[in-house]
């Protein structure tokens, strides 16, 4: 790899956190390698500067494109095929959100619908079939959730996340208010 450290830290380490996120070792560098590049790379550079195989960094580019995470530009007099990743780190975010829910959210709730609509067999089934039902109340809602969060705006969506839990004491204070109001039109009637 012939990489500033700086640079070469950070794809190395991309690389890594990659096979934990489940995309492969190679796929996760490149990515790294795009992300702080200063301008589009071709194949033939990212090859050069990673030390990999043409062959293996033209799969990665097809699996960072099924995922929506490289950009696909030409340059003016030359044929060969650049790449980059989105400017806007929050657009990466939503992107590897969208994807991921509809590659392993999407697919389980399935699964739990269709379990939940079976009729059980036994105890053990019904057992079964009600912690699934929690299973899938759970992720429906934070799905939901998150399709509310994925709509705002970048500016709020970073307002609401340096709330942290001060949202907290929003809704406390939210549930006072209502119920002192309910007090006073009681007092009122």
């Amino acid at each position: 790899m012939n990489l500033p450290p700086l640079v070469q830290s950070f794809v190395l380490h991309f690389g890594e956190m990659g096979s934990r996120w489940g995309i492969n070792r190679t796929v996760g560098q490149m990515y790294a390698l795009l992300y702080v590049s200063e301008k589009p790379l071709n194949a033939d550079e990212m090859a050069e500067a990673l030390g990999f195989s043409r062959s293996n960094i033209s799969m990665g580019l097809k699996e960072l494109q099924s995922w929506r995470l490289v950009r696909l530009q030409h340059m003016p007099g030359d044929r060969r095929e650049y790449y980059s990743t989105p400017d806007d780190v929050w657009a990466i975010f939503k992107t590897l959100a969208e994807e991921r829910q509809k590659r392993e959210v999407e697919p389980t709730l399935t699964m739990l619908r269709e379990a939940l609509l079976e009729s059980p067999a036994s105890e053990a089934e019904r057992h079964a079939q009600a912690r699934m039902g929690e299973m899938y109340t759970l992720i429906d809602l934070v799905t939901s959730w998150f399709g509310d969060i994925q709509r705002l705006d970048v500016e709020t969506l970073q307002k609401l996340m340096k709330l942290g839990a001060q949202v907290q004491k929003i809704l406390e204070f939210k549930q006072k208010l209502t119920a002192f109001t309910r007090s006073e039109e009681e007092k009122g009637a």
